[in-house]
């Protein structure tokens, strides 16, 4: 990049597609219209365990399950049970011998932190859902629910990228060692069906976002993190320093301390790209990203656990003439957005009122991921929060001193 134009404004959007769709989709429905009327294939007294029950999907997976009358619930914190630990994941099934498992749980970042901590990634991932699917298949658990990502696909994948896109060609290099531990789990469960018969199904999501996200200003996702920039870029244009303590306290950064004058507080943000007058984001802009509600993953979750066997996806293959592989299924909305446009929607949402600027120099990503939820669709499941209302439902849940550390 020509070093004079690396930092741009945008003063006007580009004129890059804003929204997109797969085409006739139809009219979303709600999660009701979800409710399959079959018979589900788990009892409401099956023990279930939910591995990462605390994360931002696992927790709406419990409350989900509970709504639906699923109470024999079972769940561990990281201090209660290491799944790093093979001895611990071992004796953690024999002690509790649950009917079905739901793997929510996972080493997860943005791309920064994904590209300064590779092998905890790979690493961490890989160990988890050996420890888990392996103990879950070891210990006869009828089901299994493993939540990937939509990351697994190829950075070069036709668009919209179906489960028949996986291993096709290179994956994105910012997020290699993720993507293949995801694709190593998804494989997993795919060969102990077609090996020992088990029913163990893999759904890839594409981005999340919701309550209890990870808004870290070093390792959060996108949207939370954006989100929270212009949180802190608003309250520093309006001179609250008062506010921005307590925000910094509540989620800690590098070198902060509650005691630092006004003028370190402000070189702590600019580091982060968080100026009074503006606010610097990595990459172009340009890249397209598709979002979903936490709790609506809950839910497609839930009811493939409920009523999608590994039998069906396997007679939907045979009937198409494919071999009994990628069986695994895209969870989203199949509806993108530029990360630029993106900006604006939180930018109005937050009432940050400085520029957005965007750094060339940093790295964008794969430039397009959306998913074709077709097979989703075909299943019986559609998404229900669309992502103007889901942005207002996460500021408000971020802003609402009930969910302050500090007042739990």
């Amino acid at each position: 990049n020509n070093p004079t134009t690396a930092i741009i404004a945008i003063t006007a959007i580009p004129a890059i597609p804003a929204i997109t769709a797969i085409p006739a989709t139809p009219k979303t429905k709600t999660m009701q219209d979800n409710d399959n009327t079959a018979k589900p294939l788990l009892d409401p007294t099956a023990k279930i365990y939910v591995a990462g029950h605390r994360g931002l999907v696992g927790s709406a997976i419990w409350h989900n399950l509970i709504q639906r009358g699923y109470t024999n619930l079972v769940g561990r914190t990281h201090s209660q049970l290491d799944l790093l630990d093979p001895i611990a994941v071992r004796t953690f099934f024999d002690q509790e011998q649950p009917d079905a498992v739901v793997l929510a749980a996972a080493h997860v970042g943005g791309i920064l932190a994904n590209s300064t901590y590779p092998a905890d990634f790979i690493y961490q991932n890989l160990q988890i859902q050996q420890n888990v699917i392996g103990e879950a298949w070891r210990h006869g658990v009828r089901r299994l629910v493993f939540l990937g990502s939509t990351c697994i696909y190829p950075r070069e994948a036709p668009q919209p990228m179906d489960e028949d896109a996986l291993l096709t060609s290179p994956l994105e290099f910012t997020n290699e060692p993720y993507a293949i531990a995801k694709i190593a789990g998804l494989k997993l469960c795919e060969s102990l069906n077609r090996q020992y018969g088990t029913d163990y199904v893999a759904v890839m999501p594409t981005n999340l976002y919701g309550p209890g996200d990870n808004f870290h200003l070093d390792n959060g996702h996108v949207l939370p993190v954006m989100m929270r920039k212009m949180h802190l870029a608003r309250m520093l244009r309006q001179g609250d320093y008062a506010a921005l303590r307590h925000d910094l306290t509540r989620l800690p950064v590098k070198e902060f301390d509650p005691a630092l004058s006004d003028a370190e507080i402000d070189t702590i943000l600019h580091r982060y790209g968080i100026y009074a007058d503006r606010l610097e984001l990595w990459g172009t802009g340009t890249p397209l990203r598709e979002f979903l509600w936490s709790r609506d993953m809950a839910d497609a979750t839930v009811y493939v656990m409920l009523h999608v066997s590994y039998k069906d996806l396997a007679a939907e293959r045979r009937a198409a003439d494919k071999p009994l592989r990628n069986m695994h299924i895209n969870v989203g909305t199949g509806i993108e957005i530029s990360i630029a446009r993106l900006a604006e929607k939180i930018r109005r949402c937050v009432g940050f009122e400085g520029a957005i600027i965007f750094d060339h120099r940093h790295p964008d990503g794969t430039m397009r991921k959306l998913c074709d939820v077709s097979r989703l669709h075909r299943l019986g499941w559609r998404h229900t929060v669309e992502l103007d209302d889901g942005i207002d439902r996460l500021y408000r849940w971020y802003t609402d001193p009930a969910n302050d550390p500090a007042n739990r």
